[in-house]
């Protein structure tokens, strides 16, 4: 039975960097976020979210990412609201993507809330990516080019570093790129 390795983080820590460390060593990664961002332009799930949320949400019939995420990450209750539409969805694709992987020994389940979501039981292991607050910040700021009162927001909504580590098997510190590999390479 193929094992499914959680990999987490909070915003900015470097997950996608991880990810792709193992994507280049032919282990297949699922990126919830990506498929979730997906998932939510689909006709059944984006009429569910206008019906919480209204039109306003909406872009030429798509979903306005930054106008909902302004919404949710100022209110626990809206985000609760958004997840409770997103996750089982999410939850279903990544089964159907896990049921096409049954040749491989592991499998890497990246997600930012891992634990918010609840989904990290489903793991067999779990892999918690870290870094220091202010680089996490710096990192985020720069890759989406927004303020730092945004960025505490999102993070807000999150666990702290110290939770997840408690929950993690392994915590991968990931300041350099050089030690993040060599950290990594030894996991391997």
């Amino acid at each position: 039975m193929t094992k499914i390795i959680g990999l987490t983080g909070g915003i900015g820590s470097g997950k996608s960097t991880v990810a792709n460390y193992f994507k280049e060593h032919d282990i297949p990664v699922y990126i919830a976020d990506e498929e979730a961002k997906m998932i939510t332009n689909t006709k059944e799930v984006l009429s569910k979210i206008v019906v919480e949320f209204g039109d306003e949400i909406l872009v030429n019939n798509l979903l306005n990412r930054k106008k909902i995420a302004e919404i949710v990450f100022k209110e626990k209750d809206k985000l609760d609201k958004l997840n409770a539409i997103i996750h089982p969805e999410v939850k279903k694709h990544f089964k159907n993507w896990l049921n096409s992987k049954i040749d491989y020994p592991y499998v890497i389940k990246e997600s930012a809330i891992l634990f918010e979501s609840n989904t990290y039981s489903d793991c067999d292991l779990i892999i918690l990516v870290t870094a220091p607050i202010e680089i996490r910040i710096e990192r985020t700021m720069k890759r989406d080019n927004c303020n730092r009162e945004f960025v505490i927001e999102r993070m807000n909504n999150q666990i702290s570093e110290e939770e997840k580590a408690k929950k993690s098997d392994y915590v991968i510190n990931n300041i350099t790129l050089k030690e993040t590999f060599i950290q990594l390479d030894n996991l391997l």
